[in-house]
């Protein structure tokens, strides 16, 4: 079975709970949304979090699928990834944490059966804060025109039609205000990631949109914004 969640964000701890709270069983593979937490630091600290989830893997029995988030470094500056194929698509994998698999975006993957095209990365709208206080940003945290390039490829040799999309964040009309930082200048705010997934929206048949970034859950239309809940596709 495929299970989906949002943002952990280096805690770890609600990684173990979400398996244990919705019974993920051996066998299952658990998509993160972005946001790990995981190469952020880019030391010692990602190293420990790493172990922690590689040990929480192996404990359930269970692997990790990861979309790159606003707060992920790219796995192609983390010097001990190494590129492979899995569920059909190309990624990254450290081999002391077999485990936990980072997807390229662009890439077509084989969820349980179904289509999957990936497309991790947004805007940090704590970006001028994280700089102000010295905390790591990354200058490549959207999606590149290579990239957008890549996916409109994909979805092009695929018909545009696809039955799952997984991103970080989400086609600008579906943009939920109810979890917008309050007194935060939206005129400030570069959303070309989110008007981009929206010219993708448009042209796209699909079944269901997974999406995290907006520290919520909720479902709108066939998109479904997650943090802490984990759901499932019957």
């Amino acid at each position: 079975m495929i299970w989906y969640t949002g943002d952990i964000h280096g805690q770890v701890r609600r990684v173990r709970e979400g398996i244990l709270r919705y019974d993920v069983q051996p066998g299952d593979t658990v998509v993160v949304l972005g946001d790990l937490g995981l190469n952020y630091h880019g030391n010692a600290r990602d190293r420990r979090r790493k172990t922690e989830m590689e040990q929480i893997a192996k404990n359930a029995g269970v692997s990790f699928f990861c979309i790159h988030g606003n707060h992920d470094m790219r796995p192609w500056h983390v010097p001990t990834m190494r590129e492979t194929e899995r569920y059909g698509g190309r990624g990254w994998v450290e081999d002391a944490y077999p485990h936990i698999f980072f997807a390229r975006d662009g890439e077509v993957f084989s969820l349980e059966g179904r289509q999957c095209i990936v497309c991790g990365g947004a805007y940090s709208v704590d970006k001028n804060w994280r700089v102000r206080m010295g905390w790591t940003w990354f200058d490549d945290e959207q999606p590149s025109q290579e990239i957008k390039r890549d996916v409109e490829a994909a979805l092009e040799r695929l018909g545009w039609k696809v039955d799952t999309v997984l991103t970080h964040t989400c086609p600008i009309k579906f943009t939920p205000t109810e979890a917008m930082f309050p007194g935060l200048d939206q005129s400030k705010i570069d959303k070309t990631t989110e008007q981009w997934l929206d010219t993708i929206e448009d042209r796209l048949d699909y079944n269901h949109w997974f999406c995290g970034h907006w520290h919520i859950n909720k479902h709108a239309g066939k998109l479904h914004f997650l943090m802490e809940n984990y759901e499932t596709i019957e």
